[in-house]
């Protein structure tokens, strides 16, 4: 059951390491016992070139990190390699990338105050400082041996009309915040001949990659909680959901019941085709 195809893993200098390492130690372990590569992809549901990678710590080919980690720990069960070791090795060959990036801090936004209700409020107060002072000249007694001007009537007509003031200020309207407008309704998406909608809904976090038959990627991230996707593209649609637990799918607004024979573990691959 041996390779005879199996390429050698490069040499590399004797100062810089005494033997191989991640998934070097696990191409040595699967040529010791005479496995072929071949089978070892029916086994972690790989083609032979993803294989290769991973002896060859080709670790980007496999996608994200956590499925490049799950097929190491695999293989290493299928050879009887120590996973320990192999982590400790995939650690230290990907710690220049595995470094969290610096996020520096930003400065808070200053909230803008409008300024109706300032010039409120200053209305407010000239005319109860207005008010106030004419009615501390109401308040004044004449000298007894004074008759009344003939000025007094439009000076009362001026306070009253100073008062009138006052209580139309204290009733000006102040400005409200505008009111949230309502999200547009969802635009229903008219679909070309020979296409499909793929609709996904998460309960959980989830790896998903979806392609189309052209090749174009139409979703490659981590599904979130709570999220929910929508993409269209030329069938057949290329999916594989890492947590499959974690999802619901529809294809062109029917709810799609993926088969229990896809599943490796909570891995998924699925081939999606006109209904």
């Amino acid at each position: 059951m041996s390779d005879d195809q199996d390429n050698p893993v490069d040499a590399r200098p004797q100062d810089e390491r005494a033997g191989p390492v991640g998934g070097e130690r696990l191409a040595e372990a699967r040529r010791e016992q005479q496995i072929s590569v071949l089978e070892i992809a029916k086994e972690l549901h790989l083609d032979e070139p993803k294989v290769r990678a991973l002896e060859q710590n080709d670790f980007d080919v496999l996608g994200a990190p956590v499925f490049a980690k799950g097929h190491l720990r695999k293989y290493a069960q299928l050879v009887g390699v120590d996973a320990d070791d192999v982590f400790a090795d995939y650690y230290r060959l990907t710690r220049s990338t595995a470094l969290p990036p610096i996020v520096t801090g930003r400065t808070k936004p200053r909230r803008e105050i409008p300024p109706g209700p300032w010039i409120a409020v200053i209305i407010v107060v000239l005319a109860a400082a207005l008010a106030y002072w004419l009615f501390s000249l109401r308040g004044q007694v004449a000298p007894p041996d004074m008759q009344p001007s003939q000025d007094a009537e439009p000076a009362t007509n001026i306070l009253s009309d100073y008062r009138d003031t006052v209580l139309l200020a204290a009733a000006l309207p102040v400005d409200e915040p505008a009111t949230t407008q309502a999200l547009p309704a969802r635009v229903e998406q008219t679909l070309a001949a020979g296409e499909l909608r793929l609709s996904v809904s998460f309960s959980g976090d989830c790896w998903t990659e979806i392609t189309d038959a052209d090749g174009n990627r139409l979703f490659f991230n981590m599904g979130r909680r709570g999220q929910t996707i929508d993409v269209s593209g030329r069938a057949p649609l290329t999916v594989l959901f890492g947590n499959v637990d974690n999802v619901e799918a529809r294809v062109n607004d029917s709810p799609y019941t993926i088969s229990t024979a896809d599943q490796s573990d909570r891995t998924v691959r699925l081939t999606i085709l006109i209904p």
